[in-house]
């Protein structure tokens, strides 16, 4: 049974992440399904960080969902940019509360035992800053998303969640195209204005 739900989570995952890269809407449905799982799947794994965040995202892709959908005289309002000086502030400030947050949940349960412990708490500082600004639609999400995703590989090996550990390396390539393609879309916009 677990295997088959981290099966349908690492699907809708793929979906969520390939959607992002293409700047497509249908990135927030499909990750409210994967994360929606992976919540449960990472509880019974005791990795309360992953949990934490996956929560973290479920909340933010409805957040993103009517971020991205906003218009203005049919015209999309919140279009792929670059992080301003607030949302820097904001995103330093997401990655400490996402630090402090999975510590005291380690720290409460007594689970500061393994090295996970504390990989799982740095992952999730980063996702937490990766998610906000993907919301946002800013092209510095996907440096957050691969450098979380690299970290994850082996967390999740280690953890013998291999399918998820496979998903998080496949993670990294997507980001990286992703990261390009915002990119040259950002350019595009810079040569119409």
């Amino acid at each position: 049974m677990i295997f088959f739900l981290e099966f349908i989570a690492v699907i809708f995952g793929f979906l969520s992440v390939w959607f992002a890269k293409g700047n497509n809407i249908l990135v927030y449905p499909t990750g409210i399904l994967s994360t929606s799982i992976f919540v449960y799947l990472l509880i019974i794994s005791e990795l309360y960080g992953d949990a934490t965040v996956n929560g973290y995202y479920f909340i933010m892709s409805f957040y993103g969902w009517y971020f991205w959908t906003r218009k203005k005289s049919g015209e999309i309002i919140n279009q792929i940019g670059s992080t301003s000086l607030t949302e820097k502030i904001v995103s330093v400030f997401l990655f400490a509360l996402g630090i402090m947050v999975i510590f005291s949940i380690y720290y409460s349960f007594d689970k500061w035992t393994t090295i996970s412990a504390y990989i799982d708490t740095l992952t999730t500082g980063i996702f937490f800053v990766a998610m906000w600004l993907m919301s946002r639609r800013k092209i510095e999400h996907w440096t957050f998303w691969i450098i979380g995703d690299l970290l994850s590989v082996p967390l999740y090996i280690y953890k013998g969640l291999f399918l998820t550990a496979i998903q998080y390396f496949v993670f990294i390539i997507i980001a990286i195209i992703g990261y390009r393609e915002w990119k040259k879309i950002i350019q595009k916009n810079q040569e119409i204005v």
